[in-house]
């Protein structure tokens, strides 16, 4: 039984940061692409970033040069740094694991406001 769970959620200020974990219990996480996506009120959920085993990084067009997305694989998880971070980030940001099958993990709620 794969299981993804976040971390790292939070309310921030604009122009904060903050750091989301993903850690894999049930499998080893270095065999999957992994992503992070968010879902803000009435919206559909978006691709924030995504990392392939290689290490091959891809980012939406709206977190570039902000966010980053990287993996230790030694602790089997995944990490989203945002810098940056403004009011419109505000969203629920799940982990994903992609390997022939589709894994969730259950979702950190990030709020940017002052």
């Amino acid at each position: 039984q794969v299981q993804l769970v976040e971390s790292g959620g939070g309310l921030v200020q604009p122009g904060g940061s903050l750091r989301l974990s993903c850690a894999a219990s049930g499998t080893i996480l270095s065999m999957y692409v992994m992503g992070w996506y968010r879902q803000a009120p009435g919206k559909q959920r978006e691709l924030v970033a995504t990392i392939t085993s290689g290490g091959r990084t891809d980012y939406a067009d709206s977190v570039k040069g902000r966010f980053t997305i990287s993996r230790d694989n030694a602790k089997n998880t995944v990490y989203l740094q945002m810098n940056g971070l403004k009011p419109e980030d505000t969203a629920v940001y799940y982990c994903h694991a992609e390997r022939s099958l589709h894994f969730w993990g259950q979702g950190t709620q990030v709020t940017v406001s002052s």
